[in-house]
């Protein structure tokens, strides 16, 4: 599964938007959210991952744990099979949106090639897209001057984090087992 970043406009800076779903090789959102909901580090991302910081910005894919970022494409085999669903989280498990329930499952299936490809950034209205292409560039740009193919390959790591950000709401954020509700 690969995401683009999507962005959202609550000021005049762009500010990442899907913080509620995704989650880095850390098992963390891409950025911290304190128990009073504030985003004042939103422009801060991946302050406690210094790889995935780098590779972000130098406009470079990385893995993630999670990710849905507006847009996503995915594998179509686990659907195809059957095997797979989206799904509101057991009684028993971490509280997820849906799109980190399905990576969760992928995850499980031994599907867990999930990356956020930062050269692509959407936004949620045209006007906004426009302006976040004028801002990040079009992912033409970023691939025409990318010569050196294998500096852009994941390193893809086997297993999920051991833990996850949990979130029933800003105030009651825990960590989990990744795999917690399925064994």
């Amino acid at each position: 599964m690969t995401c683009a970043m999507d962005w959202t406009y609550v000021g005049s800076d762009p500010t990442f938007y899907d913080v509620w779903i995704s989650r880095g090789m850390t098992g963390d959102s891409f950025f911290d959210i304190p128990a009073d909901g504030n985003w004042d580090s939103a422009l801060n991302l991946f302050w406690n991952d210094s790889a995935t910081h780098d590779l972000y910005h130098a406009h470079r894919p990385f893995q993630v744990s999670s990710c849905w970022n507006g847009i996503a494409a995915i594998i179509g085999e686990p659907f195809m099979m059957g095997s797979i669903a989206f799904r509101a989280p057991k009684e028993e498990e971490c509280f997820q949106g849906e799109p980190s329930l399905l990576a969760k499952d992928m995850w499980n299936m031994g599907h867990g090639k999930i990356a956020v490809v930062p050269s692509v950034n959407i936004e949620y209205s045209n006007e906004g897209t426009r302006k976040i292409k004028g801002l990040k560039g079009f992912t033409s740009q970023w691939v025409e001057k990318e010569r050196d193919i294998e500096s852009t390959r994941i390193e893809w790591r086997e297993e999920p984090p051991a833990k996850v950000r949990c979130m029933i709401s800003w105030a009651v954020q825990t960590w989990k087992a990744w795999n917690e509700g399925l064994i």
